[in-house]
């Protein structure tokens, strides 16, 4: 039977589709042809000094903890440290564009980001140590839990983000993935569901040259990664990323944008990744140190530095004061990290699911057998001390 022959057919008149023509004006979406920057530039007259001064205070921080958690590995207190050294400008600046009410979405590593949010040092190397799932209530610091999966945080962010709007609540959510988190389903999937429910989450991509060992050039044939965002009906921001008062400015008019209803927005920050990809990683198989040297020149530290001594609000005494609390901050850490935790085995299979399945049950009642059967036979209890 042909469609003709179908009852009713002789009713059925198809119409042509409308004409095509795109739902968004893709102009303004698109992002510079340069990366945004302020410092060096006629745009930092506008720029609070305090806040400068703030930023300066917080990269400083950042870099000695970057460096004192890459120390600990060496000394086998962490399992492994991804280092943030020479991207602390995108880290702090995401942490101080959102409100107590928002929630920062990082991912593995996103640990400074975290501290500089407020969380304690030790519990942001929770994850890293292998001692727990997180180091930290997710709640109560508004911060989603560190993974290390790439770009499963994005959709994440957009669900709450969304949920947040369908309740009435003003928060923002601010997602950070790496470059090579763009290579993701992920990333595609949250950025289409953000723009099309319009969620008031910020994409803030930290393009750091590398996935480990794979340059972007291999990963995207794109003019750059802020030119995703037009497919998906929202503006692409280029940004330079070692420039912490260009990446908190554009970060802040994302965040106001996203508030008020405008949607989402998505950021590229360009940066360099100068320490390897982990301390089990071996950059220079893949990198030569001339690219490296070339990229120290452009360090986050010293050129907003250069800029605040240039301008008179920052004299060799309050360099001196912010390093001084830098290391304070960082023999803290390290007094704290050398202490072995006490573990319990069977919190192996809490918090993973609001109700234990059956599974977990059964696997929980396993290995109490097993502890147990140790701990009659070497007179030791879970922890490894005497009975």
């Amino acid at each position: 039977m042909t469609v003709q022959e179908l009852p009713g057919a002789a009713a059925y008149r198809p119409t042509p589709p409308p004409a095509w023509k795109p739902l968004t004006d893709p102009a303004p979406l698109l992002p510079d042809p340069e990366p945004y920057r302020v410092l060096g530039t006629d745009a930092v007259a506008d720029a609070d000094p305090e806040l400068l001064l703030r930023l300066y205070a917080e990269l400083v921080r950042g870099r000695r903890y970057n460096a004192q958690a890459t120390a600990l590995t060496k000394q086998g207190r962490l399992a492994v440290y991804p280092s943030s050294t020479g991207q602390e400008a995108c880290e702090v600046a995401a942490a101080l564009v959102l409100e107590e009410r928002d929630w920062l979405f990082p991912s593995y590593r996103d640990t400074l980001a975290a501290v500089a949010r407020g969380l304690d040092p030790v519990e942001a190397l929770t994850l890293l140590r292998g001692d727990r799932h997180t180091g930290y209530d997710p709640r109560e610091h508004r911060i989603a839990p560190l993974c290390t999966p790439l770009a499963t945080q994005l959709p994440h962010a957009v669900g709450l983000a969304h949920a947040a709007r369908l309740k009435g609540d003003d928060v923002v959510a601010l997602a950070m993935v790496g470059d090579g988190g763009t290579s993701e389903g992920d990333f595609h999937e949250a950025l289409n569901f953000a723009a099309v429910w319009r969620a008031p989450v910020v994409f803030l991509v930290q393009n750091n040259g590398f996935a480990i060992s794979v340059p972007l050039a291999k990963q995207t044939a794109a003019p750059s990664l802020a030119h995703k965002a037009v497919g998906y009906g929202m503006p692409g921001r280029l940004v330079d990323g070692n420039d912490a008062a260009a990446v908190h400015q554009v970060l802040s008019e994302a965040v106001v944008r996203a508030r008020s209803g405008g949607g989402p927005t998505l950021v590229e920050a360009v940066t360099y990744r100068m320490d390897a990809h982990t301390n089990a990683d071996d950059a220079t198989r893949y990198r030569g140190d001339s690219e490296v040297e070339a990229w120290r020149a452009h360090d986050p530290v010293l050129l907003l530095e250069r800029e605040l001594t240039g301008r008179g609000l920052l004299g060799a005494e309050a360099i001196e004061e912010v390093r001084a609390a830098a290391e304070r901050m960082a023999a803290g850490l390290r007094e704290r990290m050398n202490a072995d935790p006490v573990l319990d085995p069977m919190d192996l299979f809490a918090h993973v699911y609001a109700e234990q399945t059956t599974q977990l049950r059964e696997q929980a009642a396993r290995l109490r057998v097993e502890l147990d059967a140790e701990q009659d036979e070497h007179g030791t209890d879970d922890r490894g001390a005497g009975r």
